[in-house]
């Protein structure tokens, strides 16, 4: 099983129409053959704090979204991305001033997991 995440830097004011965008998506990788699963993770900057020693919200951290989907194979991966349906559901692409910089993507095998129930 393979993981793909999208790390996205969305601009300072447009968090709401990022997350809009994707919960008006269409679901076409839903319909891909070796689909597993797809999140997206909203950035939450904290830090340590000495003086409680606890985590507390960090008002200066840059954290980036995270659109992450799961693949049985690399190969169903790449056979998504060379498809129609993946060009049809990135035809409709968001403005430039949605994003503070580049996207990163990162690809990563899954070697180990446990199953939680987080309810």
């Amino acid at each position: 099983m393979i993981v793909v995440t999208n790390r996205i830097p969305v601009a300072e004011g447009h968090e709401i129409d990022f997350e809009d965008r994707f919960r008006r998506r269409v679901h076409l990788v839903d319909q891909s053959p070796g689909f597993i699963r797809n999140e997206v993770h909203r950035p939450r900057p904290m830090k340590f704090s000495h003086e409680t020693g606890g985590f507390v919200p960090d008002p200066e951290g840059e954290g980036y979204y995270e659109v992450k989907t799961w693949w049985r194979t690399l190969e169903d991966f790449v056979a998504w991305t060379k498809g129609p349906a993946f060009a049809e559901a990135h035809k409709n692409r968001a403005p430039r001033e949605m994003f503070r910089g580049p996207n990163v993507l990162e690809i990563h095998e899954v070697f180990l997991s446990t199953d939680l129930d987080v309810g």
